[in-house]
């Protein structure tokens, strides 16, 4: 490949957004998604929702993909009952970022899954999700941080050997790992930071949110990945 990777990243779409003096339905991502990448070496793509049917073309065109952050995942997805504390749902969403994940597992599309990301990547291989758990946020519409670490011999620790303070806010966490998955990173209280799929594809997930911080590493890793296929 010659010049910059293309890499997709999801979108939250969103009725009745206000900016000005219009108030419309939107598709947005936060601005620290498309910024990451670019800064990451790579070009930057809006994929908001839309029929799951058109999940293969789309990442046929793409050179990796990123799956955002966002709402809870509908436990319905994992066979659960739903919580009291777990948000409302997101069917479409939820069914587009499946497809594009399951089109890039197939595809050997390099694929890296942020916070909710990360969860769905884990149940898109049926995992399942611990639908809350506390100390993982300071308080709502604010990022705290905290200490990963990370398990020798991955390819997270390849990228980031040390324990890191990383940008968080979630509530949900890994419960039951999805089949081919393995730990990559720890929370200090034994909660799953990080996910990835051995072998020659590229697929990690990440529990944090390495757009609201400085650290490019992760992001620098599928932009190499998203350059060599």
């Amino acid at each position: 490949m010659t010049g910059r990777p293309l890499i997709g990243v999801s979108t939250y779409l969103e009725a009745g957004t206000r900016w000005g003096r219009w108030e419309l339905d939107a598709a947005l991502l936060p601005a620290g998604y498309p910024v990451l990448v670019q800064r990451a070496g790579g070009l930057a793509a809006m994929l908001p929702p839309d029929d799951p049917a058109h999940a293969a073309a789309t990442v046929a065109r793409l050179d990796g993909v990123v799956i955002s952050g966002g709402p809870d995942v509908d436990p319905s997805r994992y066979g659960a009952e739903r919580s009291a504390r777990t948000g409302s749902p997101a069917p479409e969403r939820d069914a587009w970022e499946l497809a594009l994940i399951e089109a890039a597992l197939a595809s050997g599309t390099p694929l890296l899954g942020i916070c909710r990301g990360m969860q769905l990547l884990n149940v898109a291989l049926g995992g399942t999700l611990v639908q809350h758990i506390e100390g993982h946020v300071e308080r709502v519409g604010v990022f705290g941080r905290h200490t990963v670490k990370p398990v020798p011999g991955t390819r997270y620790a390849e990228v980031a050997p040390e324990s890191v303070s990383v940008p968080t806010h979630h509530h949900q966490a890994v419960e039951r790992l999805g089949q081919g998955l393995v730990v990559s990173a720890y929370a200090e209280d034994g909660t799953v930071e990080a996910v990835e799929r051995p072998g020659p594809g590229w697929v990690v997930g990440v529990q944090w949110h390495p757009e609201m911080g400085e650290d490019l590493r992760v992001m620098g890793a599928l932009v190499r990945a998203a350059s060599s296929t």
